[in-house]
């Protein structure tokens, strides 16, 4: 088979050109913005949310602003070209940020898990737990972690090559379509995919899993029904975009064997890498007290 030097790839996600498609994402990509900067601002500015729980919240809104910016302005200009394409350095830097935030973006959430368990469960050693350096080194450590993974990822898909023409049936450039679109020995590239489901994305789950196990078994001895109301509903919010973040990614890289549809592989895509971080503020803006009440003081 004939390998050729890559210099662009063809995304066939996009047949033709789509004006509503780009109505669509602009609109969500315009409401994650927001809705990202606002909780970022909020939590700069009020006092109220200068503890351990929305420092991480800030920085979860800086991670779904990267993830979001990293893949929906190129799929914005490729809907309204007859021909998506995108060049093989741009694939490949895209792919490393979306990878990067992603992982980042599971060991984040894991810590926030903690940070609930050690506020009901611990409260008394909260403060030593939780101090300022504690949530800067591990919000430094999960922006390393998922660089570190993303590195690895993007290192092996450069040694690659591609048969032909090279085409990704997709909308963007991820670790899946690469494998599928290259001629070469993808077995490396598919060992590190496992391993990364292990340790980045299975093991920051299960802390997630221990952690509410822990203070469900802490908030079911509390004497007073309104003592396990207010524990639960500092929980709620977190709870939610756990669910939809671990979700989405599971579906987006543990895919069947036989593959998704194409029409699926966008929507399971769309789903993760543009709708989530959408979502993640709008979540914390109903479900956080604390957010609410910074956001009605600045409207």
């Amino acid at each position: 088979m004939n390998q050729t030097q890559v210099t662009e790839f063809m995304l066939l996600g996009f047949s033709q050109v789509q004006p509503f498609l780009f109505s669509l994402f602009l609109a969500i990509y315009l409401t994650t913005l927001l809705g990202n900067s606002a909780i970022l601002a909020l939590v700069s500015l009020d006092p109220h949310l200068h503890s351990p729980m929305y420092f991480f919240l800030s920085q979860l809104s800086c991670l779904d602003l990267c993830f979001s910016s990293a893949t929906v302005p190129k799929i914005l200009a490729n809907t309204l070209r007859p021909q998506a394409t995108i060049s093989y350095r741009g694939c490949l830097a895209q792919m490393f940020l979306l990878m990067g935030c992603a992982g980042a973006e599971c060991s984040l959430l894991a810590v926030m898990a903690y940070d609930r368990f050690v506020a009901i469960c611990q409260p008394l050693h909260y403060t030593q737990a939780m101090s300022r350096g504690v949530c800067a080194a591990a919000a430094a450590g999960c922006w390393l972690w998922g660089l570190l993974d993303s590195a690895l990822h993007t290192l092996l898909a450069a040694r690659l090559s591609f048969c032909r023409a090279a085409r990704l049936q997709h909308i963007l450039c991820d670790v899946p379509p690469l494998l599928g679109a290259s001629c070469s020995d993808t077995r490396p590239n598919e060992l590190a995919l496992h391993a990364s489901s292990v340790f980045v994305g299975l093991g920051p789950f299960l802390l997630v899993v221990v952690s509410y196990l822990r203070i469900l078994a802490t908030v079911l001895r509390m004497p007073l029904a309104t003592s396990r109301h207010k524990a639960l509903s500092t929980c709620s919010a977190h709870l939610l975009v756990v669910a939809l973040y671990f979700v989405t990614a599971n579906l987006n890289y543990n895919r069947p064997s036989s593959g998704y549809s194409p029409a699926a592989d966008t929507l399971v895509s769309a789903l993760f890498c543009i709708v989530t971080p959408m979502l993640n503020p709008l979540i914390y803006s109903l479900r956080s007290r604390g957010v609410r009440g910074a956001l009605r003081k600045a409207v």
